[in-house]
């Protein structure tokens, strides 16, 4: 979720309330005799509203696990998620006066501020990465559909290499010889016909080492180290066919090429989405049990 205008009440919200927070722990702890307490009335006040807006941010996960549900708007849960989040901690801390004491105190502060630093890591991912996306991967596909499109790229590549060299050993198509005036793209004929070019014996043997040799098992491994992962390698020998392949290939082997362009922005693509979800493995379980041992706390402390 990227932090727009759209924010704007929710910020003012929350500025609003740790001004009011901070205002009341201020008068509190310099009336308090003994310092802050969390046992006492504002300590239990601020340890309430801090583990409320805990509990409203970990609640996200079950409202998006269950859509169905019609409690409010997910995009205002998600602000919320955002916000109450980010204003919990100085609540817990106005709660603790600035101190833990004993094991679990201290456990659920580490906790805390893992679970609070990876929510702000995650909040800029989400509001920086997006963004990246569009702009690096203009042929971004639903990341789901990703194998089967690489599958589709695989077979597209196989019938434009097997309509110079004939058979290669790879899955079969229907071949076609070329007649007069027939067109060389593959990509405007029929999905079982191909066009077979005529092109002398070298040039075939040429353009079938490069494309066995280095097309091939790029395009069958692409997340692999490979020359033509990278854009400038990938240019090179693209450029080094079309110099020494007669013209009536180029069409074929620009095809190839915006293949190979779309196999490196489909690894972008999964890289991106890596890091936009993979910060949740840290943020979710660890949330969960802080809420869990947020709540064993708040018994153990109001019970002894």
């Amino acid at each position: 979720m990227r932090i727009d205008q759209t924010h704007r009440s929710w910020i003012s919200a929350t500025v609003i309330l740790f001004a009011a927070g901070m205002l009341g722990y201020i008068a509190y702890a310099i009336g308090a005799h003994t310092g802050p307490d969390g046992g006492s009335f504002m300590g239990l006040v601020y340890g309430i509203g801090g583990y409320g807006m805990m509990l409203f941010a970990g609640l996200l996960g079950a409202r998006k696990k269950v859509p169905v549900w019609r409690i409010g708007r997910a995009q205002t849960w998600m602000r919320g998620h955002i916000w109450l989040g980010l204003l919990s901690l100085p609540f817990i801390l106005f709660h603790a006066g600035f101190a833990w004491r004993g094991p679990l105190t201290y456990v659920l502060m580490v906790l805390f501020f893992i679970v609070w630093l990876s929510g702000i890591l995650g909040a800029m991912i989400q509001h920086y990465l997006p963004h990246l996306l569009m702009s690096r991967v203009q042929l971004e596909t639903i990341y789901e559909e990703i194998p089967h499109v690489r599958e589709q790229l695989r077979e597209e590549a196989d019938t434009l290499a097997t309509s110079v060299c004939g058979p290669m050993g790879l899955p079969e198509a229907k071949l076609v010889r070329a007649g007069e005036g027939a067109g060389l793209s593959v990509r405007s004929a029929p999905a079982t016909v191909m066009t077979i070019v005529a092109v002398e014996p070298e040039d075939k043997s040429r353009f079938q080492q490069v494309y066995s040799g280095t097309i091939r098992p790029f395009l069958e491994n692409p997340e692999a180290a490979h020359e033509l992962g990278e854009t400038n390698r990938a240019h090179a020998v693209f450029e080094g066919l079309y110099r020494t392949l007669p013209i009536e290939v180029h069409p074929i082997v620009e095809d190839l090429e915006s293949i190979c362009e779309e196999e490196r922005q489909l690894n972008q693509q999964r890289k991106y989405y890596h890091v936009l979800h993979g910060w949740l493995i840290v943020h979710v379980p660890l949330s969960i049990a802080l809420l869990v041992l947020g709540g064993i706390h708040a018994i153990v402390a109001l019970t002894y």
